[in-house]
């Protein structure tokens, strides 16, 4: 199986900044016009710190997303790639769950859970 934890396929986006054994914490931060490559999130709350726009890409089809900073916002297990499709930096933090509280990946959750 290929490896699709996002702090080993975008190093340059994700890092961990704190982990135990029941959530990791990532940081992700990226530019307009960066994209990733497909990786995969357990469940996860994610706190957004800056207004974003992005293009979620999943087996299904896209999902433009809009998004102020100072939210948090479940986020379904999920296997996706991404966009930084406006004009402002993108930087939120995800609490990503471990255990049986991780979920199984969903092909059809698209990103968080704004609805």
């Amino acid at each position: 199986m290929v490896d699709e934890d996002p702090v080993t396929t975008n190093p340059e986006h994700y890092r961990t900044i704190f982990e135990n054994e029941h959530v990791r914490v990532l940081s992700y931060l990226d530019s307009p016009g960066d994209k990733t490559t497909p990786h995969r999130h357990p469940n996860s709350v994610m706190i957004t710190l800056t207004d974003f726009h992005r293009r979620l890409t999943m087996a299904d089809g896209d999902r433009d997303v809009q998004l102020a900073a100072n939210q948090a916002l479940w986020v379904p297990a999920q296997r996706h790639a991404g966009e930084n499709t406006g004009s402002t930096p993108t930087h939120t933090i995800f609490v990503e769950l471990k255990g049986p509280g991780a979920g199984v990946v969903d092909t059809h959750a698209v990103g968080p859970d704004i609805g």
